[in-house]
């Protein structure tokens, strides 16, 4: 278990009307408490309090969170004093830290009004500090209720600890050496720009543009720069109230390669809405029935008729429910009990995978000696099982979808394009197709630990599939087995 720490600090006070100095502007802006935030210090996680043991959050401003100057000196054990007549925060010298048991009440988010202070000057054990953005812009401390924060790569450099951010679980993670990172980078703006791309920031604008949106009224799940069919491009996600985006951006020129409004492997946060085993339970309490005595086909969020909806359907052993439930307000907006697309699956009968391969076999009038499997297993579609074979002869290749129940072919397809089957001789070795990885990625094999190394078959080709990391960075390649030409690949910061 986890040890909690409660670090009280105490205000740093500052007039309202106070002068700037060198002509720095002072700006009040909107911004967020954020006590749905979780702060993790070495594993140990910890809240912030004043001296008077009221609770202090994390603030989020213009999409940065800040933490309290004061209680993160305190938690290295420093003084942290305040010159009132030169703006001056200082950190230095020793002192003992204060704890608590007291747990800060929830509040969730809560709106509240900060000052940028580009007048106060940081220093740190004689070190005057600048602090910079993931962009490269200058950032400034803010204040709030007499408490001056400082965002979360300015917090990492004077703790000297690496800052990691989990999106899924709203925790911000300090530990180890100083290497921050941010929600969706592995490195910095700079550095991309310096080697001639045009920068995530750049990406996510253009993509913006595109959609005819503003940067606030949407939420970025990512903005990454991936190398995909020969180039390096920007892969930018993000969603508004009803509709995702995803568009692929060549990361030299700018130009929009690809958009769709399906994001890959995502679904809507539901942390607004009632939550998928709520819509269950409500749809079997109307229905008054029990989980156990009911076998659920889907409870999905989805956005039907301008409004998000759970799409709740189950059945019994003599009866099917269809359920459309307010995601907001948990409603039951419809109910029906003819569950579209869709007949309860025969449970005493499944005919086995050898058998959907005989089958899958006979129709193509060939015998199991004379192909080459290339996949053989189940799969599901509205509750019902299936079996998809795949195998290959000579220049051909044959993919069966197989009903589990019956046996019956529900679809075949033969992709015989461009296609040769694989010579063994002129497959290049695993340890061949790392190396090209390697080379690729410009990391020693020293530094590398390898994750997976699997020569699979694909549209008609042998290619290699590459997992490794460096320290806490992820890399994936698809490796062609014949030519060793470098396929697909990704990078990714592990937060």
């Amino acid at each position: 278990m986890k040890k909690r720490f409660a670090i009280v600090t105490a205000a740093i006070m500052a007039a309202a009307m106070a002068v700037p100095t060198f002509g720095a502007t002072i700006r009040t802006a909107d911004a967020q408490l954020r006590s749905d935030f979780t702060i993790v210090v070495d594993g140990d996680e910890v809240d912030f309090k004043t001296s008077s043991g009221d609770a202090v959050y994390p603030i989020l401003y213009e999409g940065t969170t800040y933490l309290p100057l004061r209680a993160i000196g305190e938690l290295m054990g420093k003084n942290v004093n305040w010159d009132e007549k030169n703006k001056v925060i200082t950190i230095s010298g020793e002192r003992d830290s204060t704890s608590s048991n007291k747990d800060n009440p929830y509040i969730g988010k809560k709106d509240i009004r900060v000052q940028e202070r580009p007048d106060f000057t940081i220093v740190v054990e004689d070190d005057e500090k600048e602090f910079y953005s993931v962009t490269g812009q200058r950032v400034y401390p803010i204040l709030y209720n007499g408490s001056t924060y400082l965002p979360l790569r300015a917090i990492g450099e004077i703790m000297n600890k690496e800052v990691v951010w989990n999106n899924s679980t709203k925790t911000i993670t300090l530990s180890g050496d100083f290497t921050v990172t941010d929600a969706d980078s592995f490195e910095t703006e700079k550095e991309e720009i310096a080697q001639g791309y045009i920068g995530r920031e750049s990406a996510k604008n253009i993509a913006l543009g595109y959609s005819n949106l503003l940067a606030k009224d949407v939420t970025f799940i990512r903005a990454e720069l991936n190398y995909e069919d020969g180039r390096w491009v920007y892969d930018v996600e993000f969603y508004t109230d009803s509709k995702e985006y995803d568009f692929e951006i060549d990361a030299k020129t700018g130009k929009v390669l690809d958009v769709d409004y399906d994001v890959d492997s995502w679904t809507r946060p539901e942390e607004d809405f009632i939550g998928q085993e709520s819509a269950k339970n409500i749809a079997l309490g109307y229905s008054n029935l029990l989980a156990k005595d009911v076998t659920f086909i889907r409870a999905e969020l989805d956005y039907e008729d301008g409004r998000w909806v759970y799409d709740v359907e189950f059945y019994t052993d003599s009866k099917e429910y269809d359920f459309e439930i307010d995601a907001t307000t948990g409603k039951v907006l419809d109910v029906d009990y003819d569950v579209d697309g869709w007949t309860r699956p025969e449970t005493t009968k499944d005919i086995g995978l050898e058998e959907a391969k005989a089958i899958a076999l006979n129709d193509a009038g060939l015998k199991a000696n004379q192909v080459k499997f290339v996949k053989a297993g189940t799969d599901y579609d509205d509750g019902r099982k299936y079996y998809e074979v795949e195998f290959y002869k000579g220049n051909r290749e044959y993919d069966y979808t197989i009903d589990a129940t019956t046996g019956k072919i529900v679809e075949v397809d033969y992709d015989a394009e461009n296609y040769s089957k694989p010579s063994s001789t002129s497959v290049i070795s695993a340890d061949e197709a790392r190396k090209i990885a390697l080379k690729h990625a410009g990391v020693s094999s020293s530094n590398v630990r390898y994750e997976k190394t699997e020569l699979d078959y694909d549209d008609g080709r042998q290619k290699y599939e590459i997992e490794f990391r460096v320290g806490n960075m992820e890399y994936e390649y698809e490796i062609d087995a014949t030519s060793g030409n470098v396929l697909k690949a990704e990078k990714d910061y592990d937060d």
